[in-house]
């Protein structure tokens, strides 16, 4: 249920003391009629309409894992829910760490992958945009673009991963056989060509 601010609350009791039906008054507040039925029934019970304290992670836990997670983009959850100790319980659920990241704007995903590039990398990269800038079609018509894809006829090459235990290496579940010529390379090639010369 939503928290109503006390000063919306205290208005909302003086229109229901008035006369008016909860209805009307959720209506006028632009609240569910519900969240105005419980505090007319907890001012009745008990004489006041301040919400009950409720129990939830002290600030500086949350500080500290939205901090740690800043520090280290690498650490899992259940890393953080392990090393973190709990208020009431002994340790807090990596669901929990989840949700504060959430909340703190940070998501889990992929790392972009991509080539390390050194300053004279980017050097020879805006000095090849900057000559070729101003080229014409005709200019391109002299340039053969080139692609290599690679077929791998069978999964053994390398790129798949195993999940095995520890002095598993040579047990039959954990061996792949594999082709010797099980791969070949295809290759691209692409030119500007006007049609209308």
């Amino acid at each position: 249920m939503p928290r109503v601010p006390a000063q919306l609350r205290k208005r909302a009791l003086g229109m229901l003391q008035g006369g008016m039906r909860t209805a009307d008054v959720a209506r006028a507040i632009n609240y569910n009629a519900r969240t105005v039925r419980c505090p007319r029934q907890r001012y009745r019970e008990t004489g006041w309409t301040a919400d009950h304290p409720r129990s939830s992670r002290p600030c500086a836990q949350d500080w500290y894992i939205r901090t740690s997670h800043l520090r280290d983009r690498y650490r899992m959850a259940t890393t953080t829910a392990r090393i973190t100790p709990g208020m009431y319980n002994p340790s807090i659920s990596a669901q929990i760490v989840c949700n504060r990241l959430r909340e703190a704007g940070l998501r889990a995903c992929r790392p972009v992958v991509r080539q390390v590039l050194t300053r004279l990398h980017w050097q020879q990269h805006r000095l090849w945009a900057q000559t070729h800038r101003r080229w014409t079609r005709q200019d391109w018509q002299n340039v053969l673009f080139t692609d290599e894809l690679r077929f791998c006829l069978t999964r053994g090459d390398g790129r798949n991963r195993i999940y095995r235990r520890r002095n598993e290496h040579y047990t039959e579940t954990c061996t792949l056989e594999r082709d010797r010529f099980g791969e070949f390379l295809r290759y691209h090639a692409l030119a500007v060509v006007n049609k209308y010369a």
